[in-house]
């Protein structure tokens, strides 16, 4: 199977498809057909990344939010000592 890679996932390029139906606003409907046809990519292409980056955004952002409060729990006395 060929791959590619975006940022920091990885998308076989033959994967199996559905077919969807949506409504959105139509400026961001055409604003999204303007990126696709001056990136030449396809619609359903350029939908697909969108939906992954998007996906990958959400899901990463509770693990920061995690990390960070473990972090800030590990040095708590250090930071009661900088604030004084």
């Amino acid at each position: 199977m060929k791959l590619t890679s975006h940022d920091t996932s990885i998308i076989p390029l033959f994967m199996s498809t559905i077919k969807i139906s949506s409504k959105v606003e139509s400026a961001v409907w055409e604003e999204f057909r303007a990126l696709a046809k001056e990136s030449h990519q396809n619609i359903s292409g350029l939908l697909t990344e969108a939906l992954s980056d998007y996906l990958h955004h959400r899901r990463v952002r509770p693990i920061v939010g995690d990390h960070l409060a473990d972090s800030m729990n590990e040095n708590d006395e250090l930071g009661k000592f900088l604030a004084r």
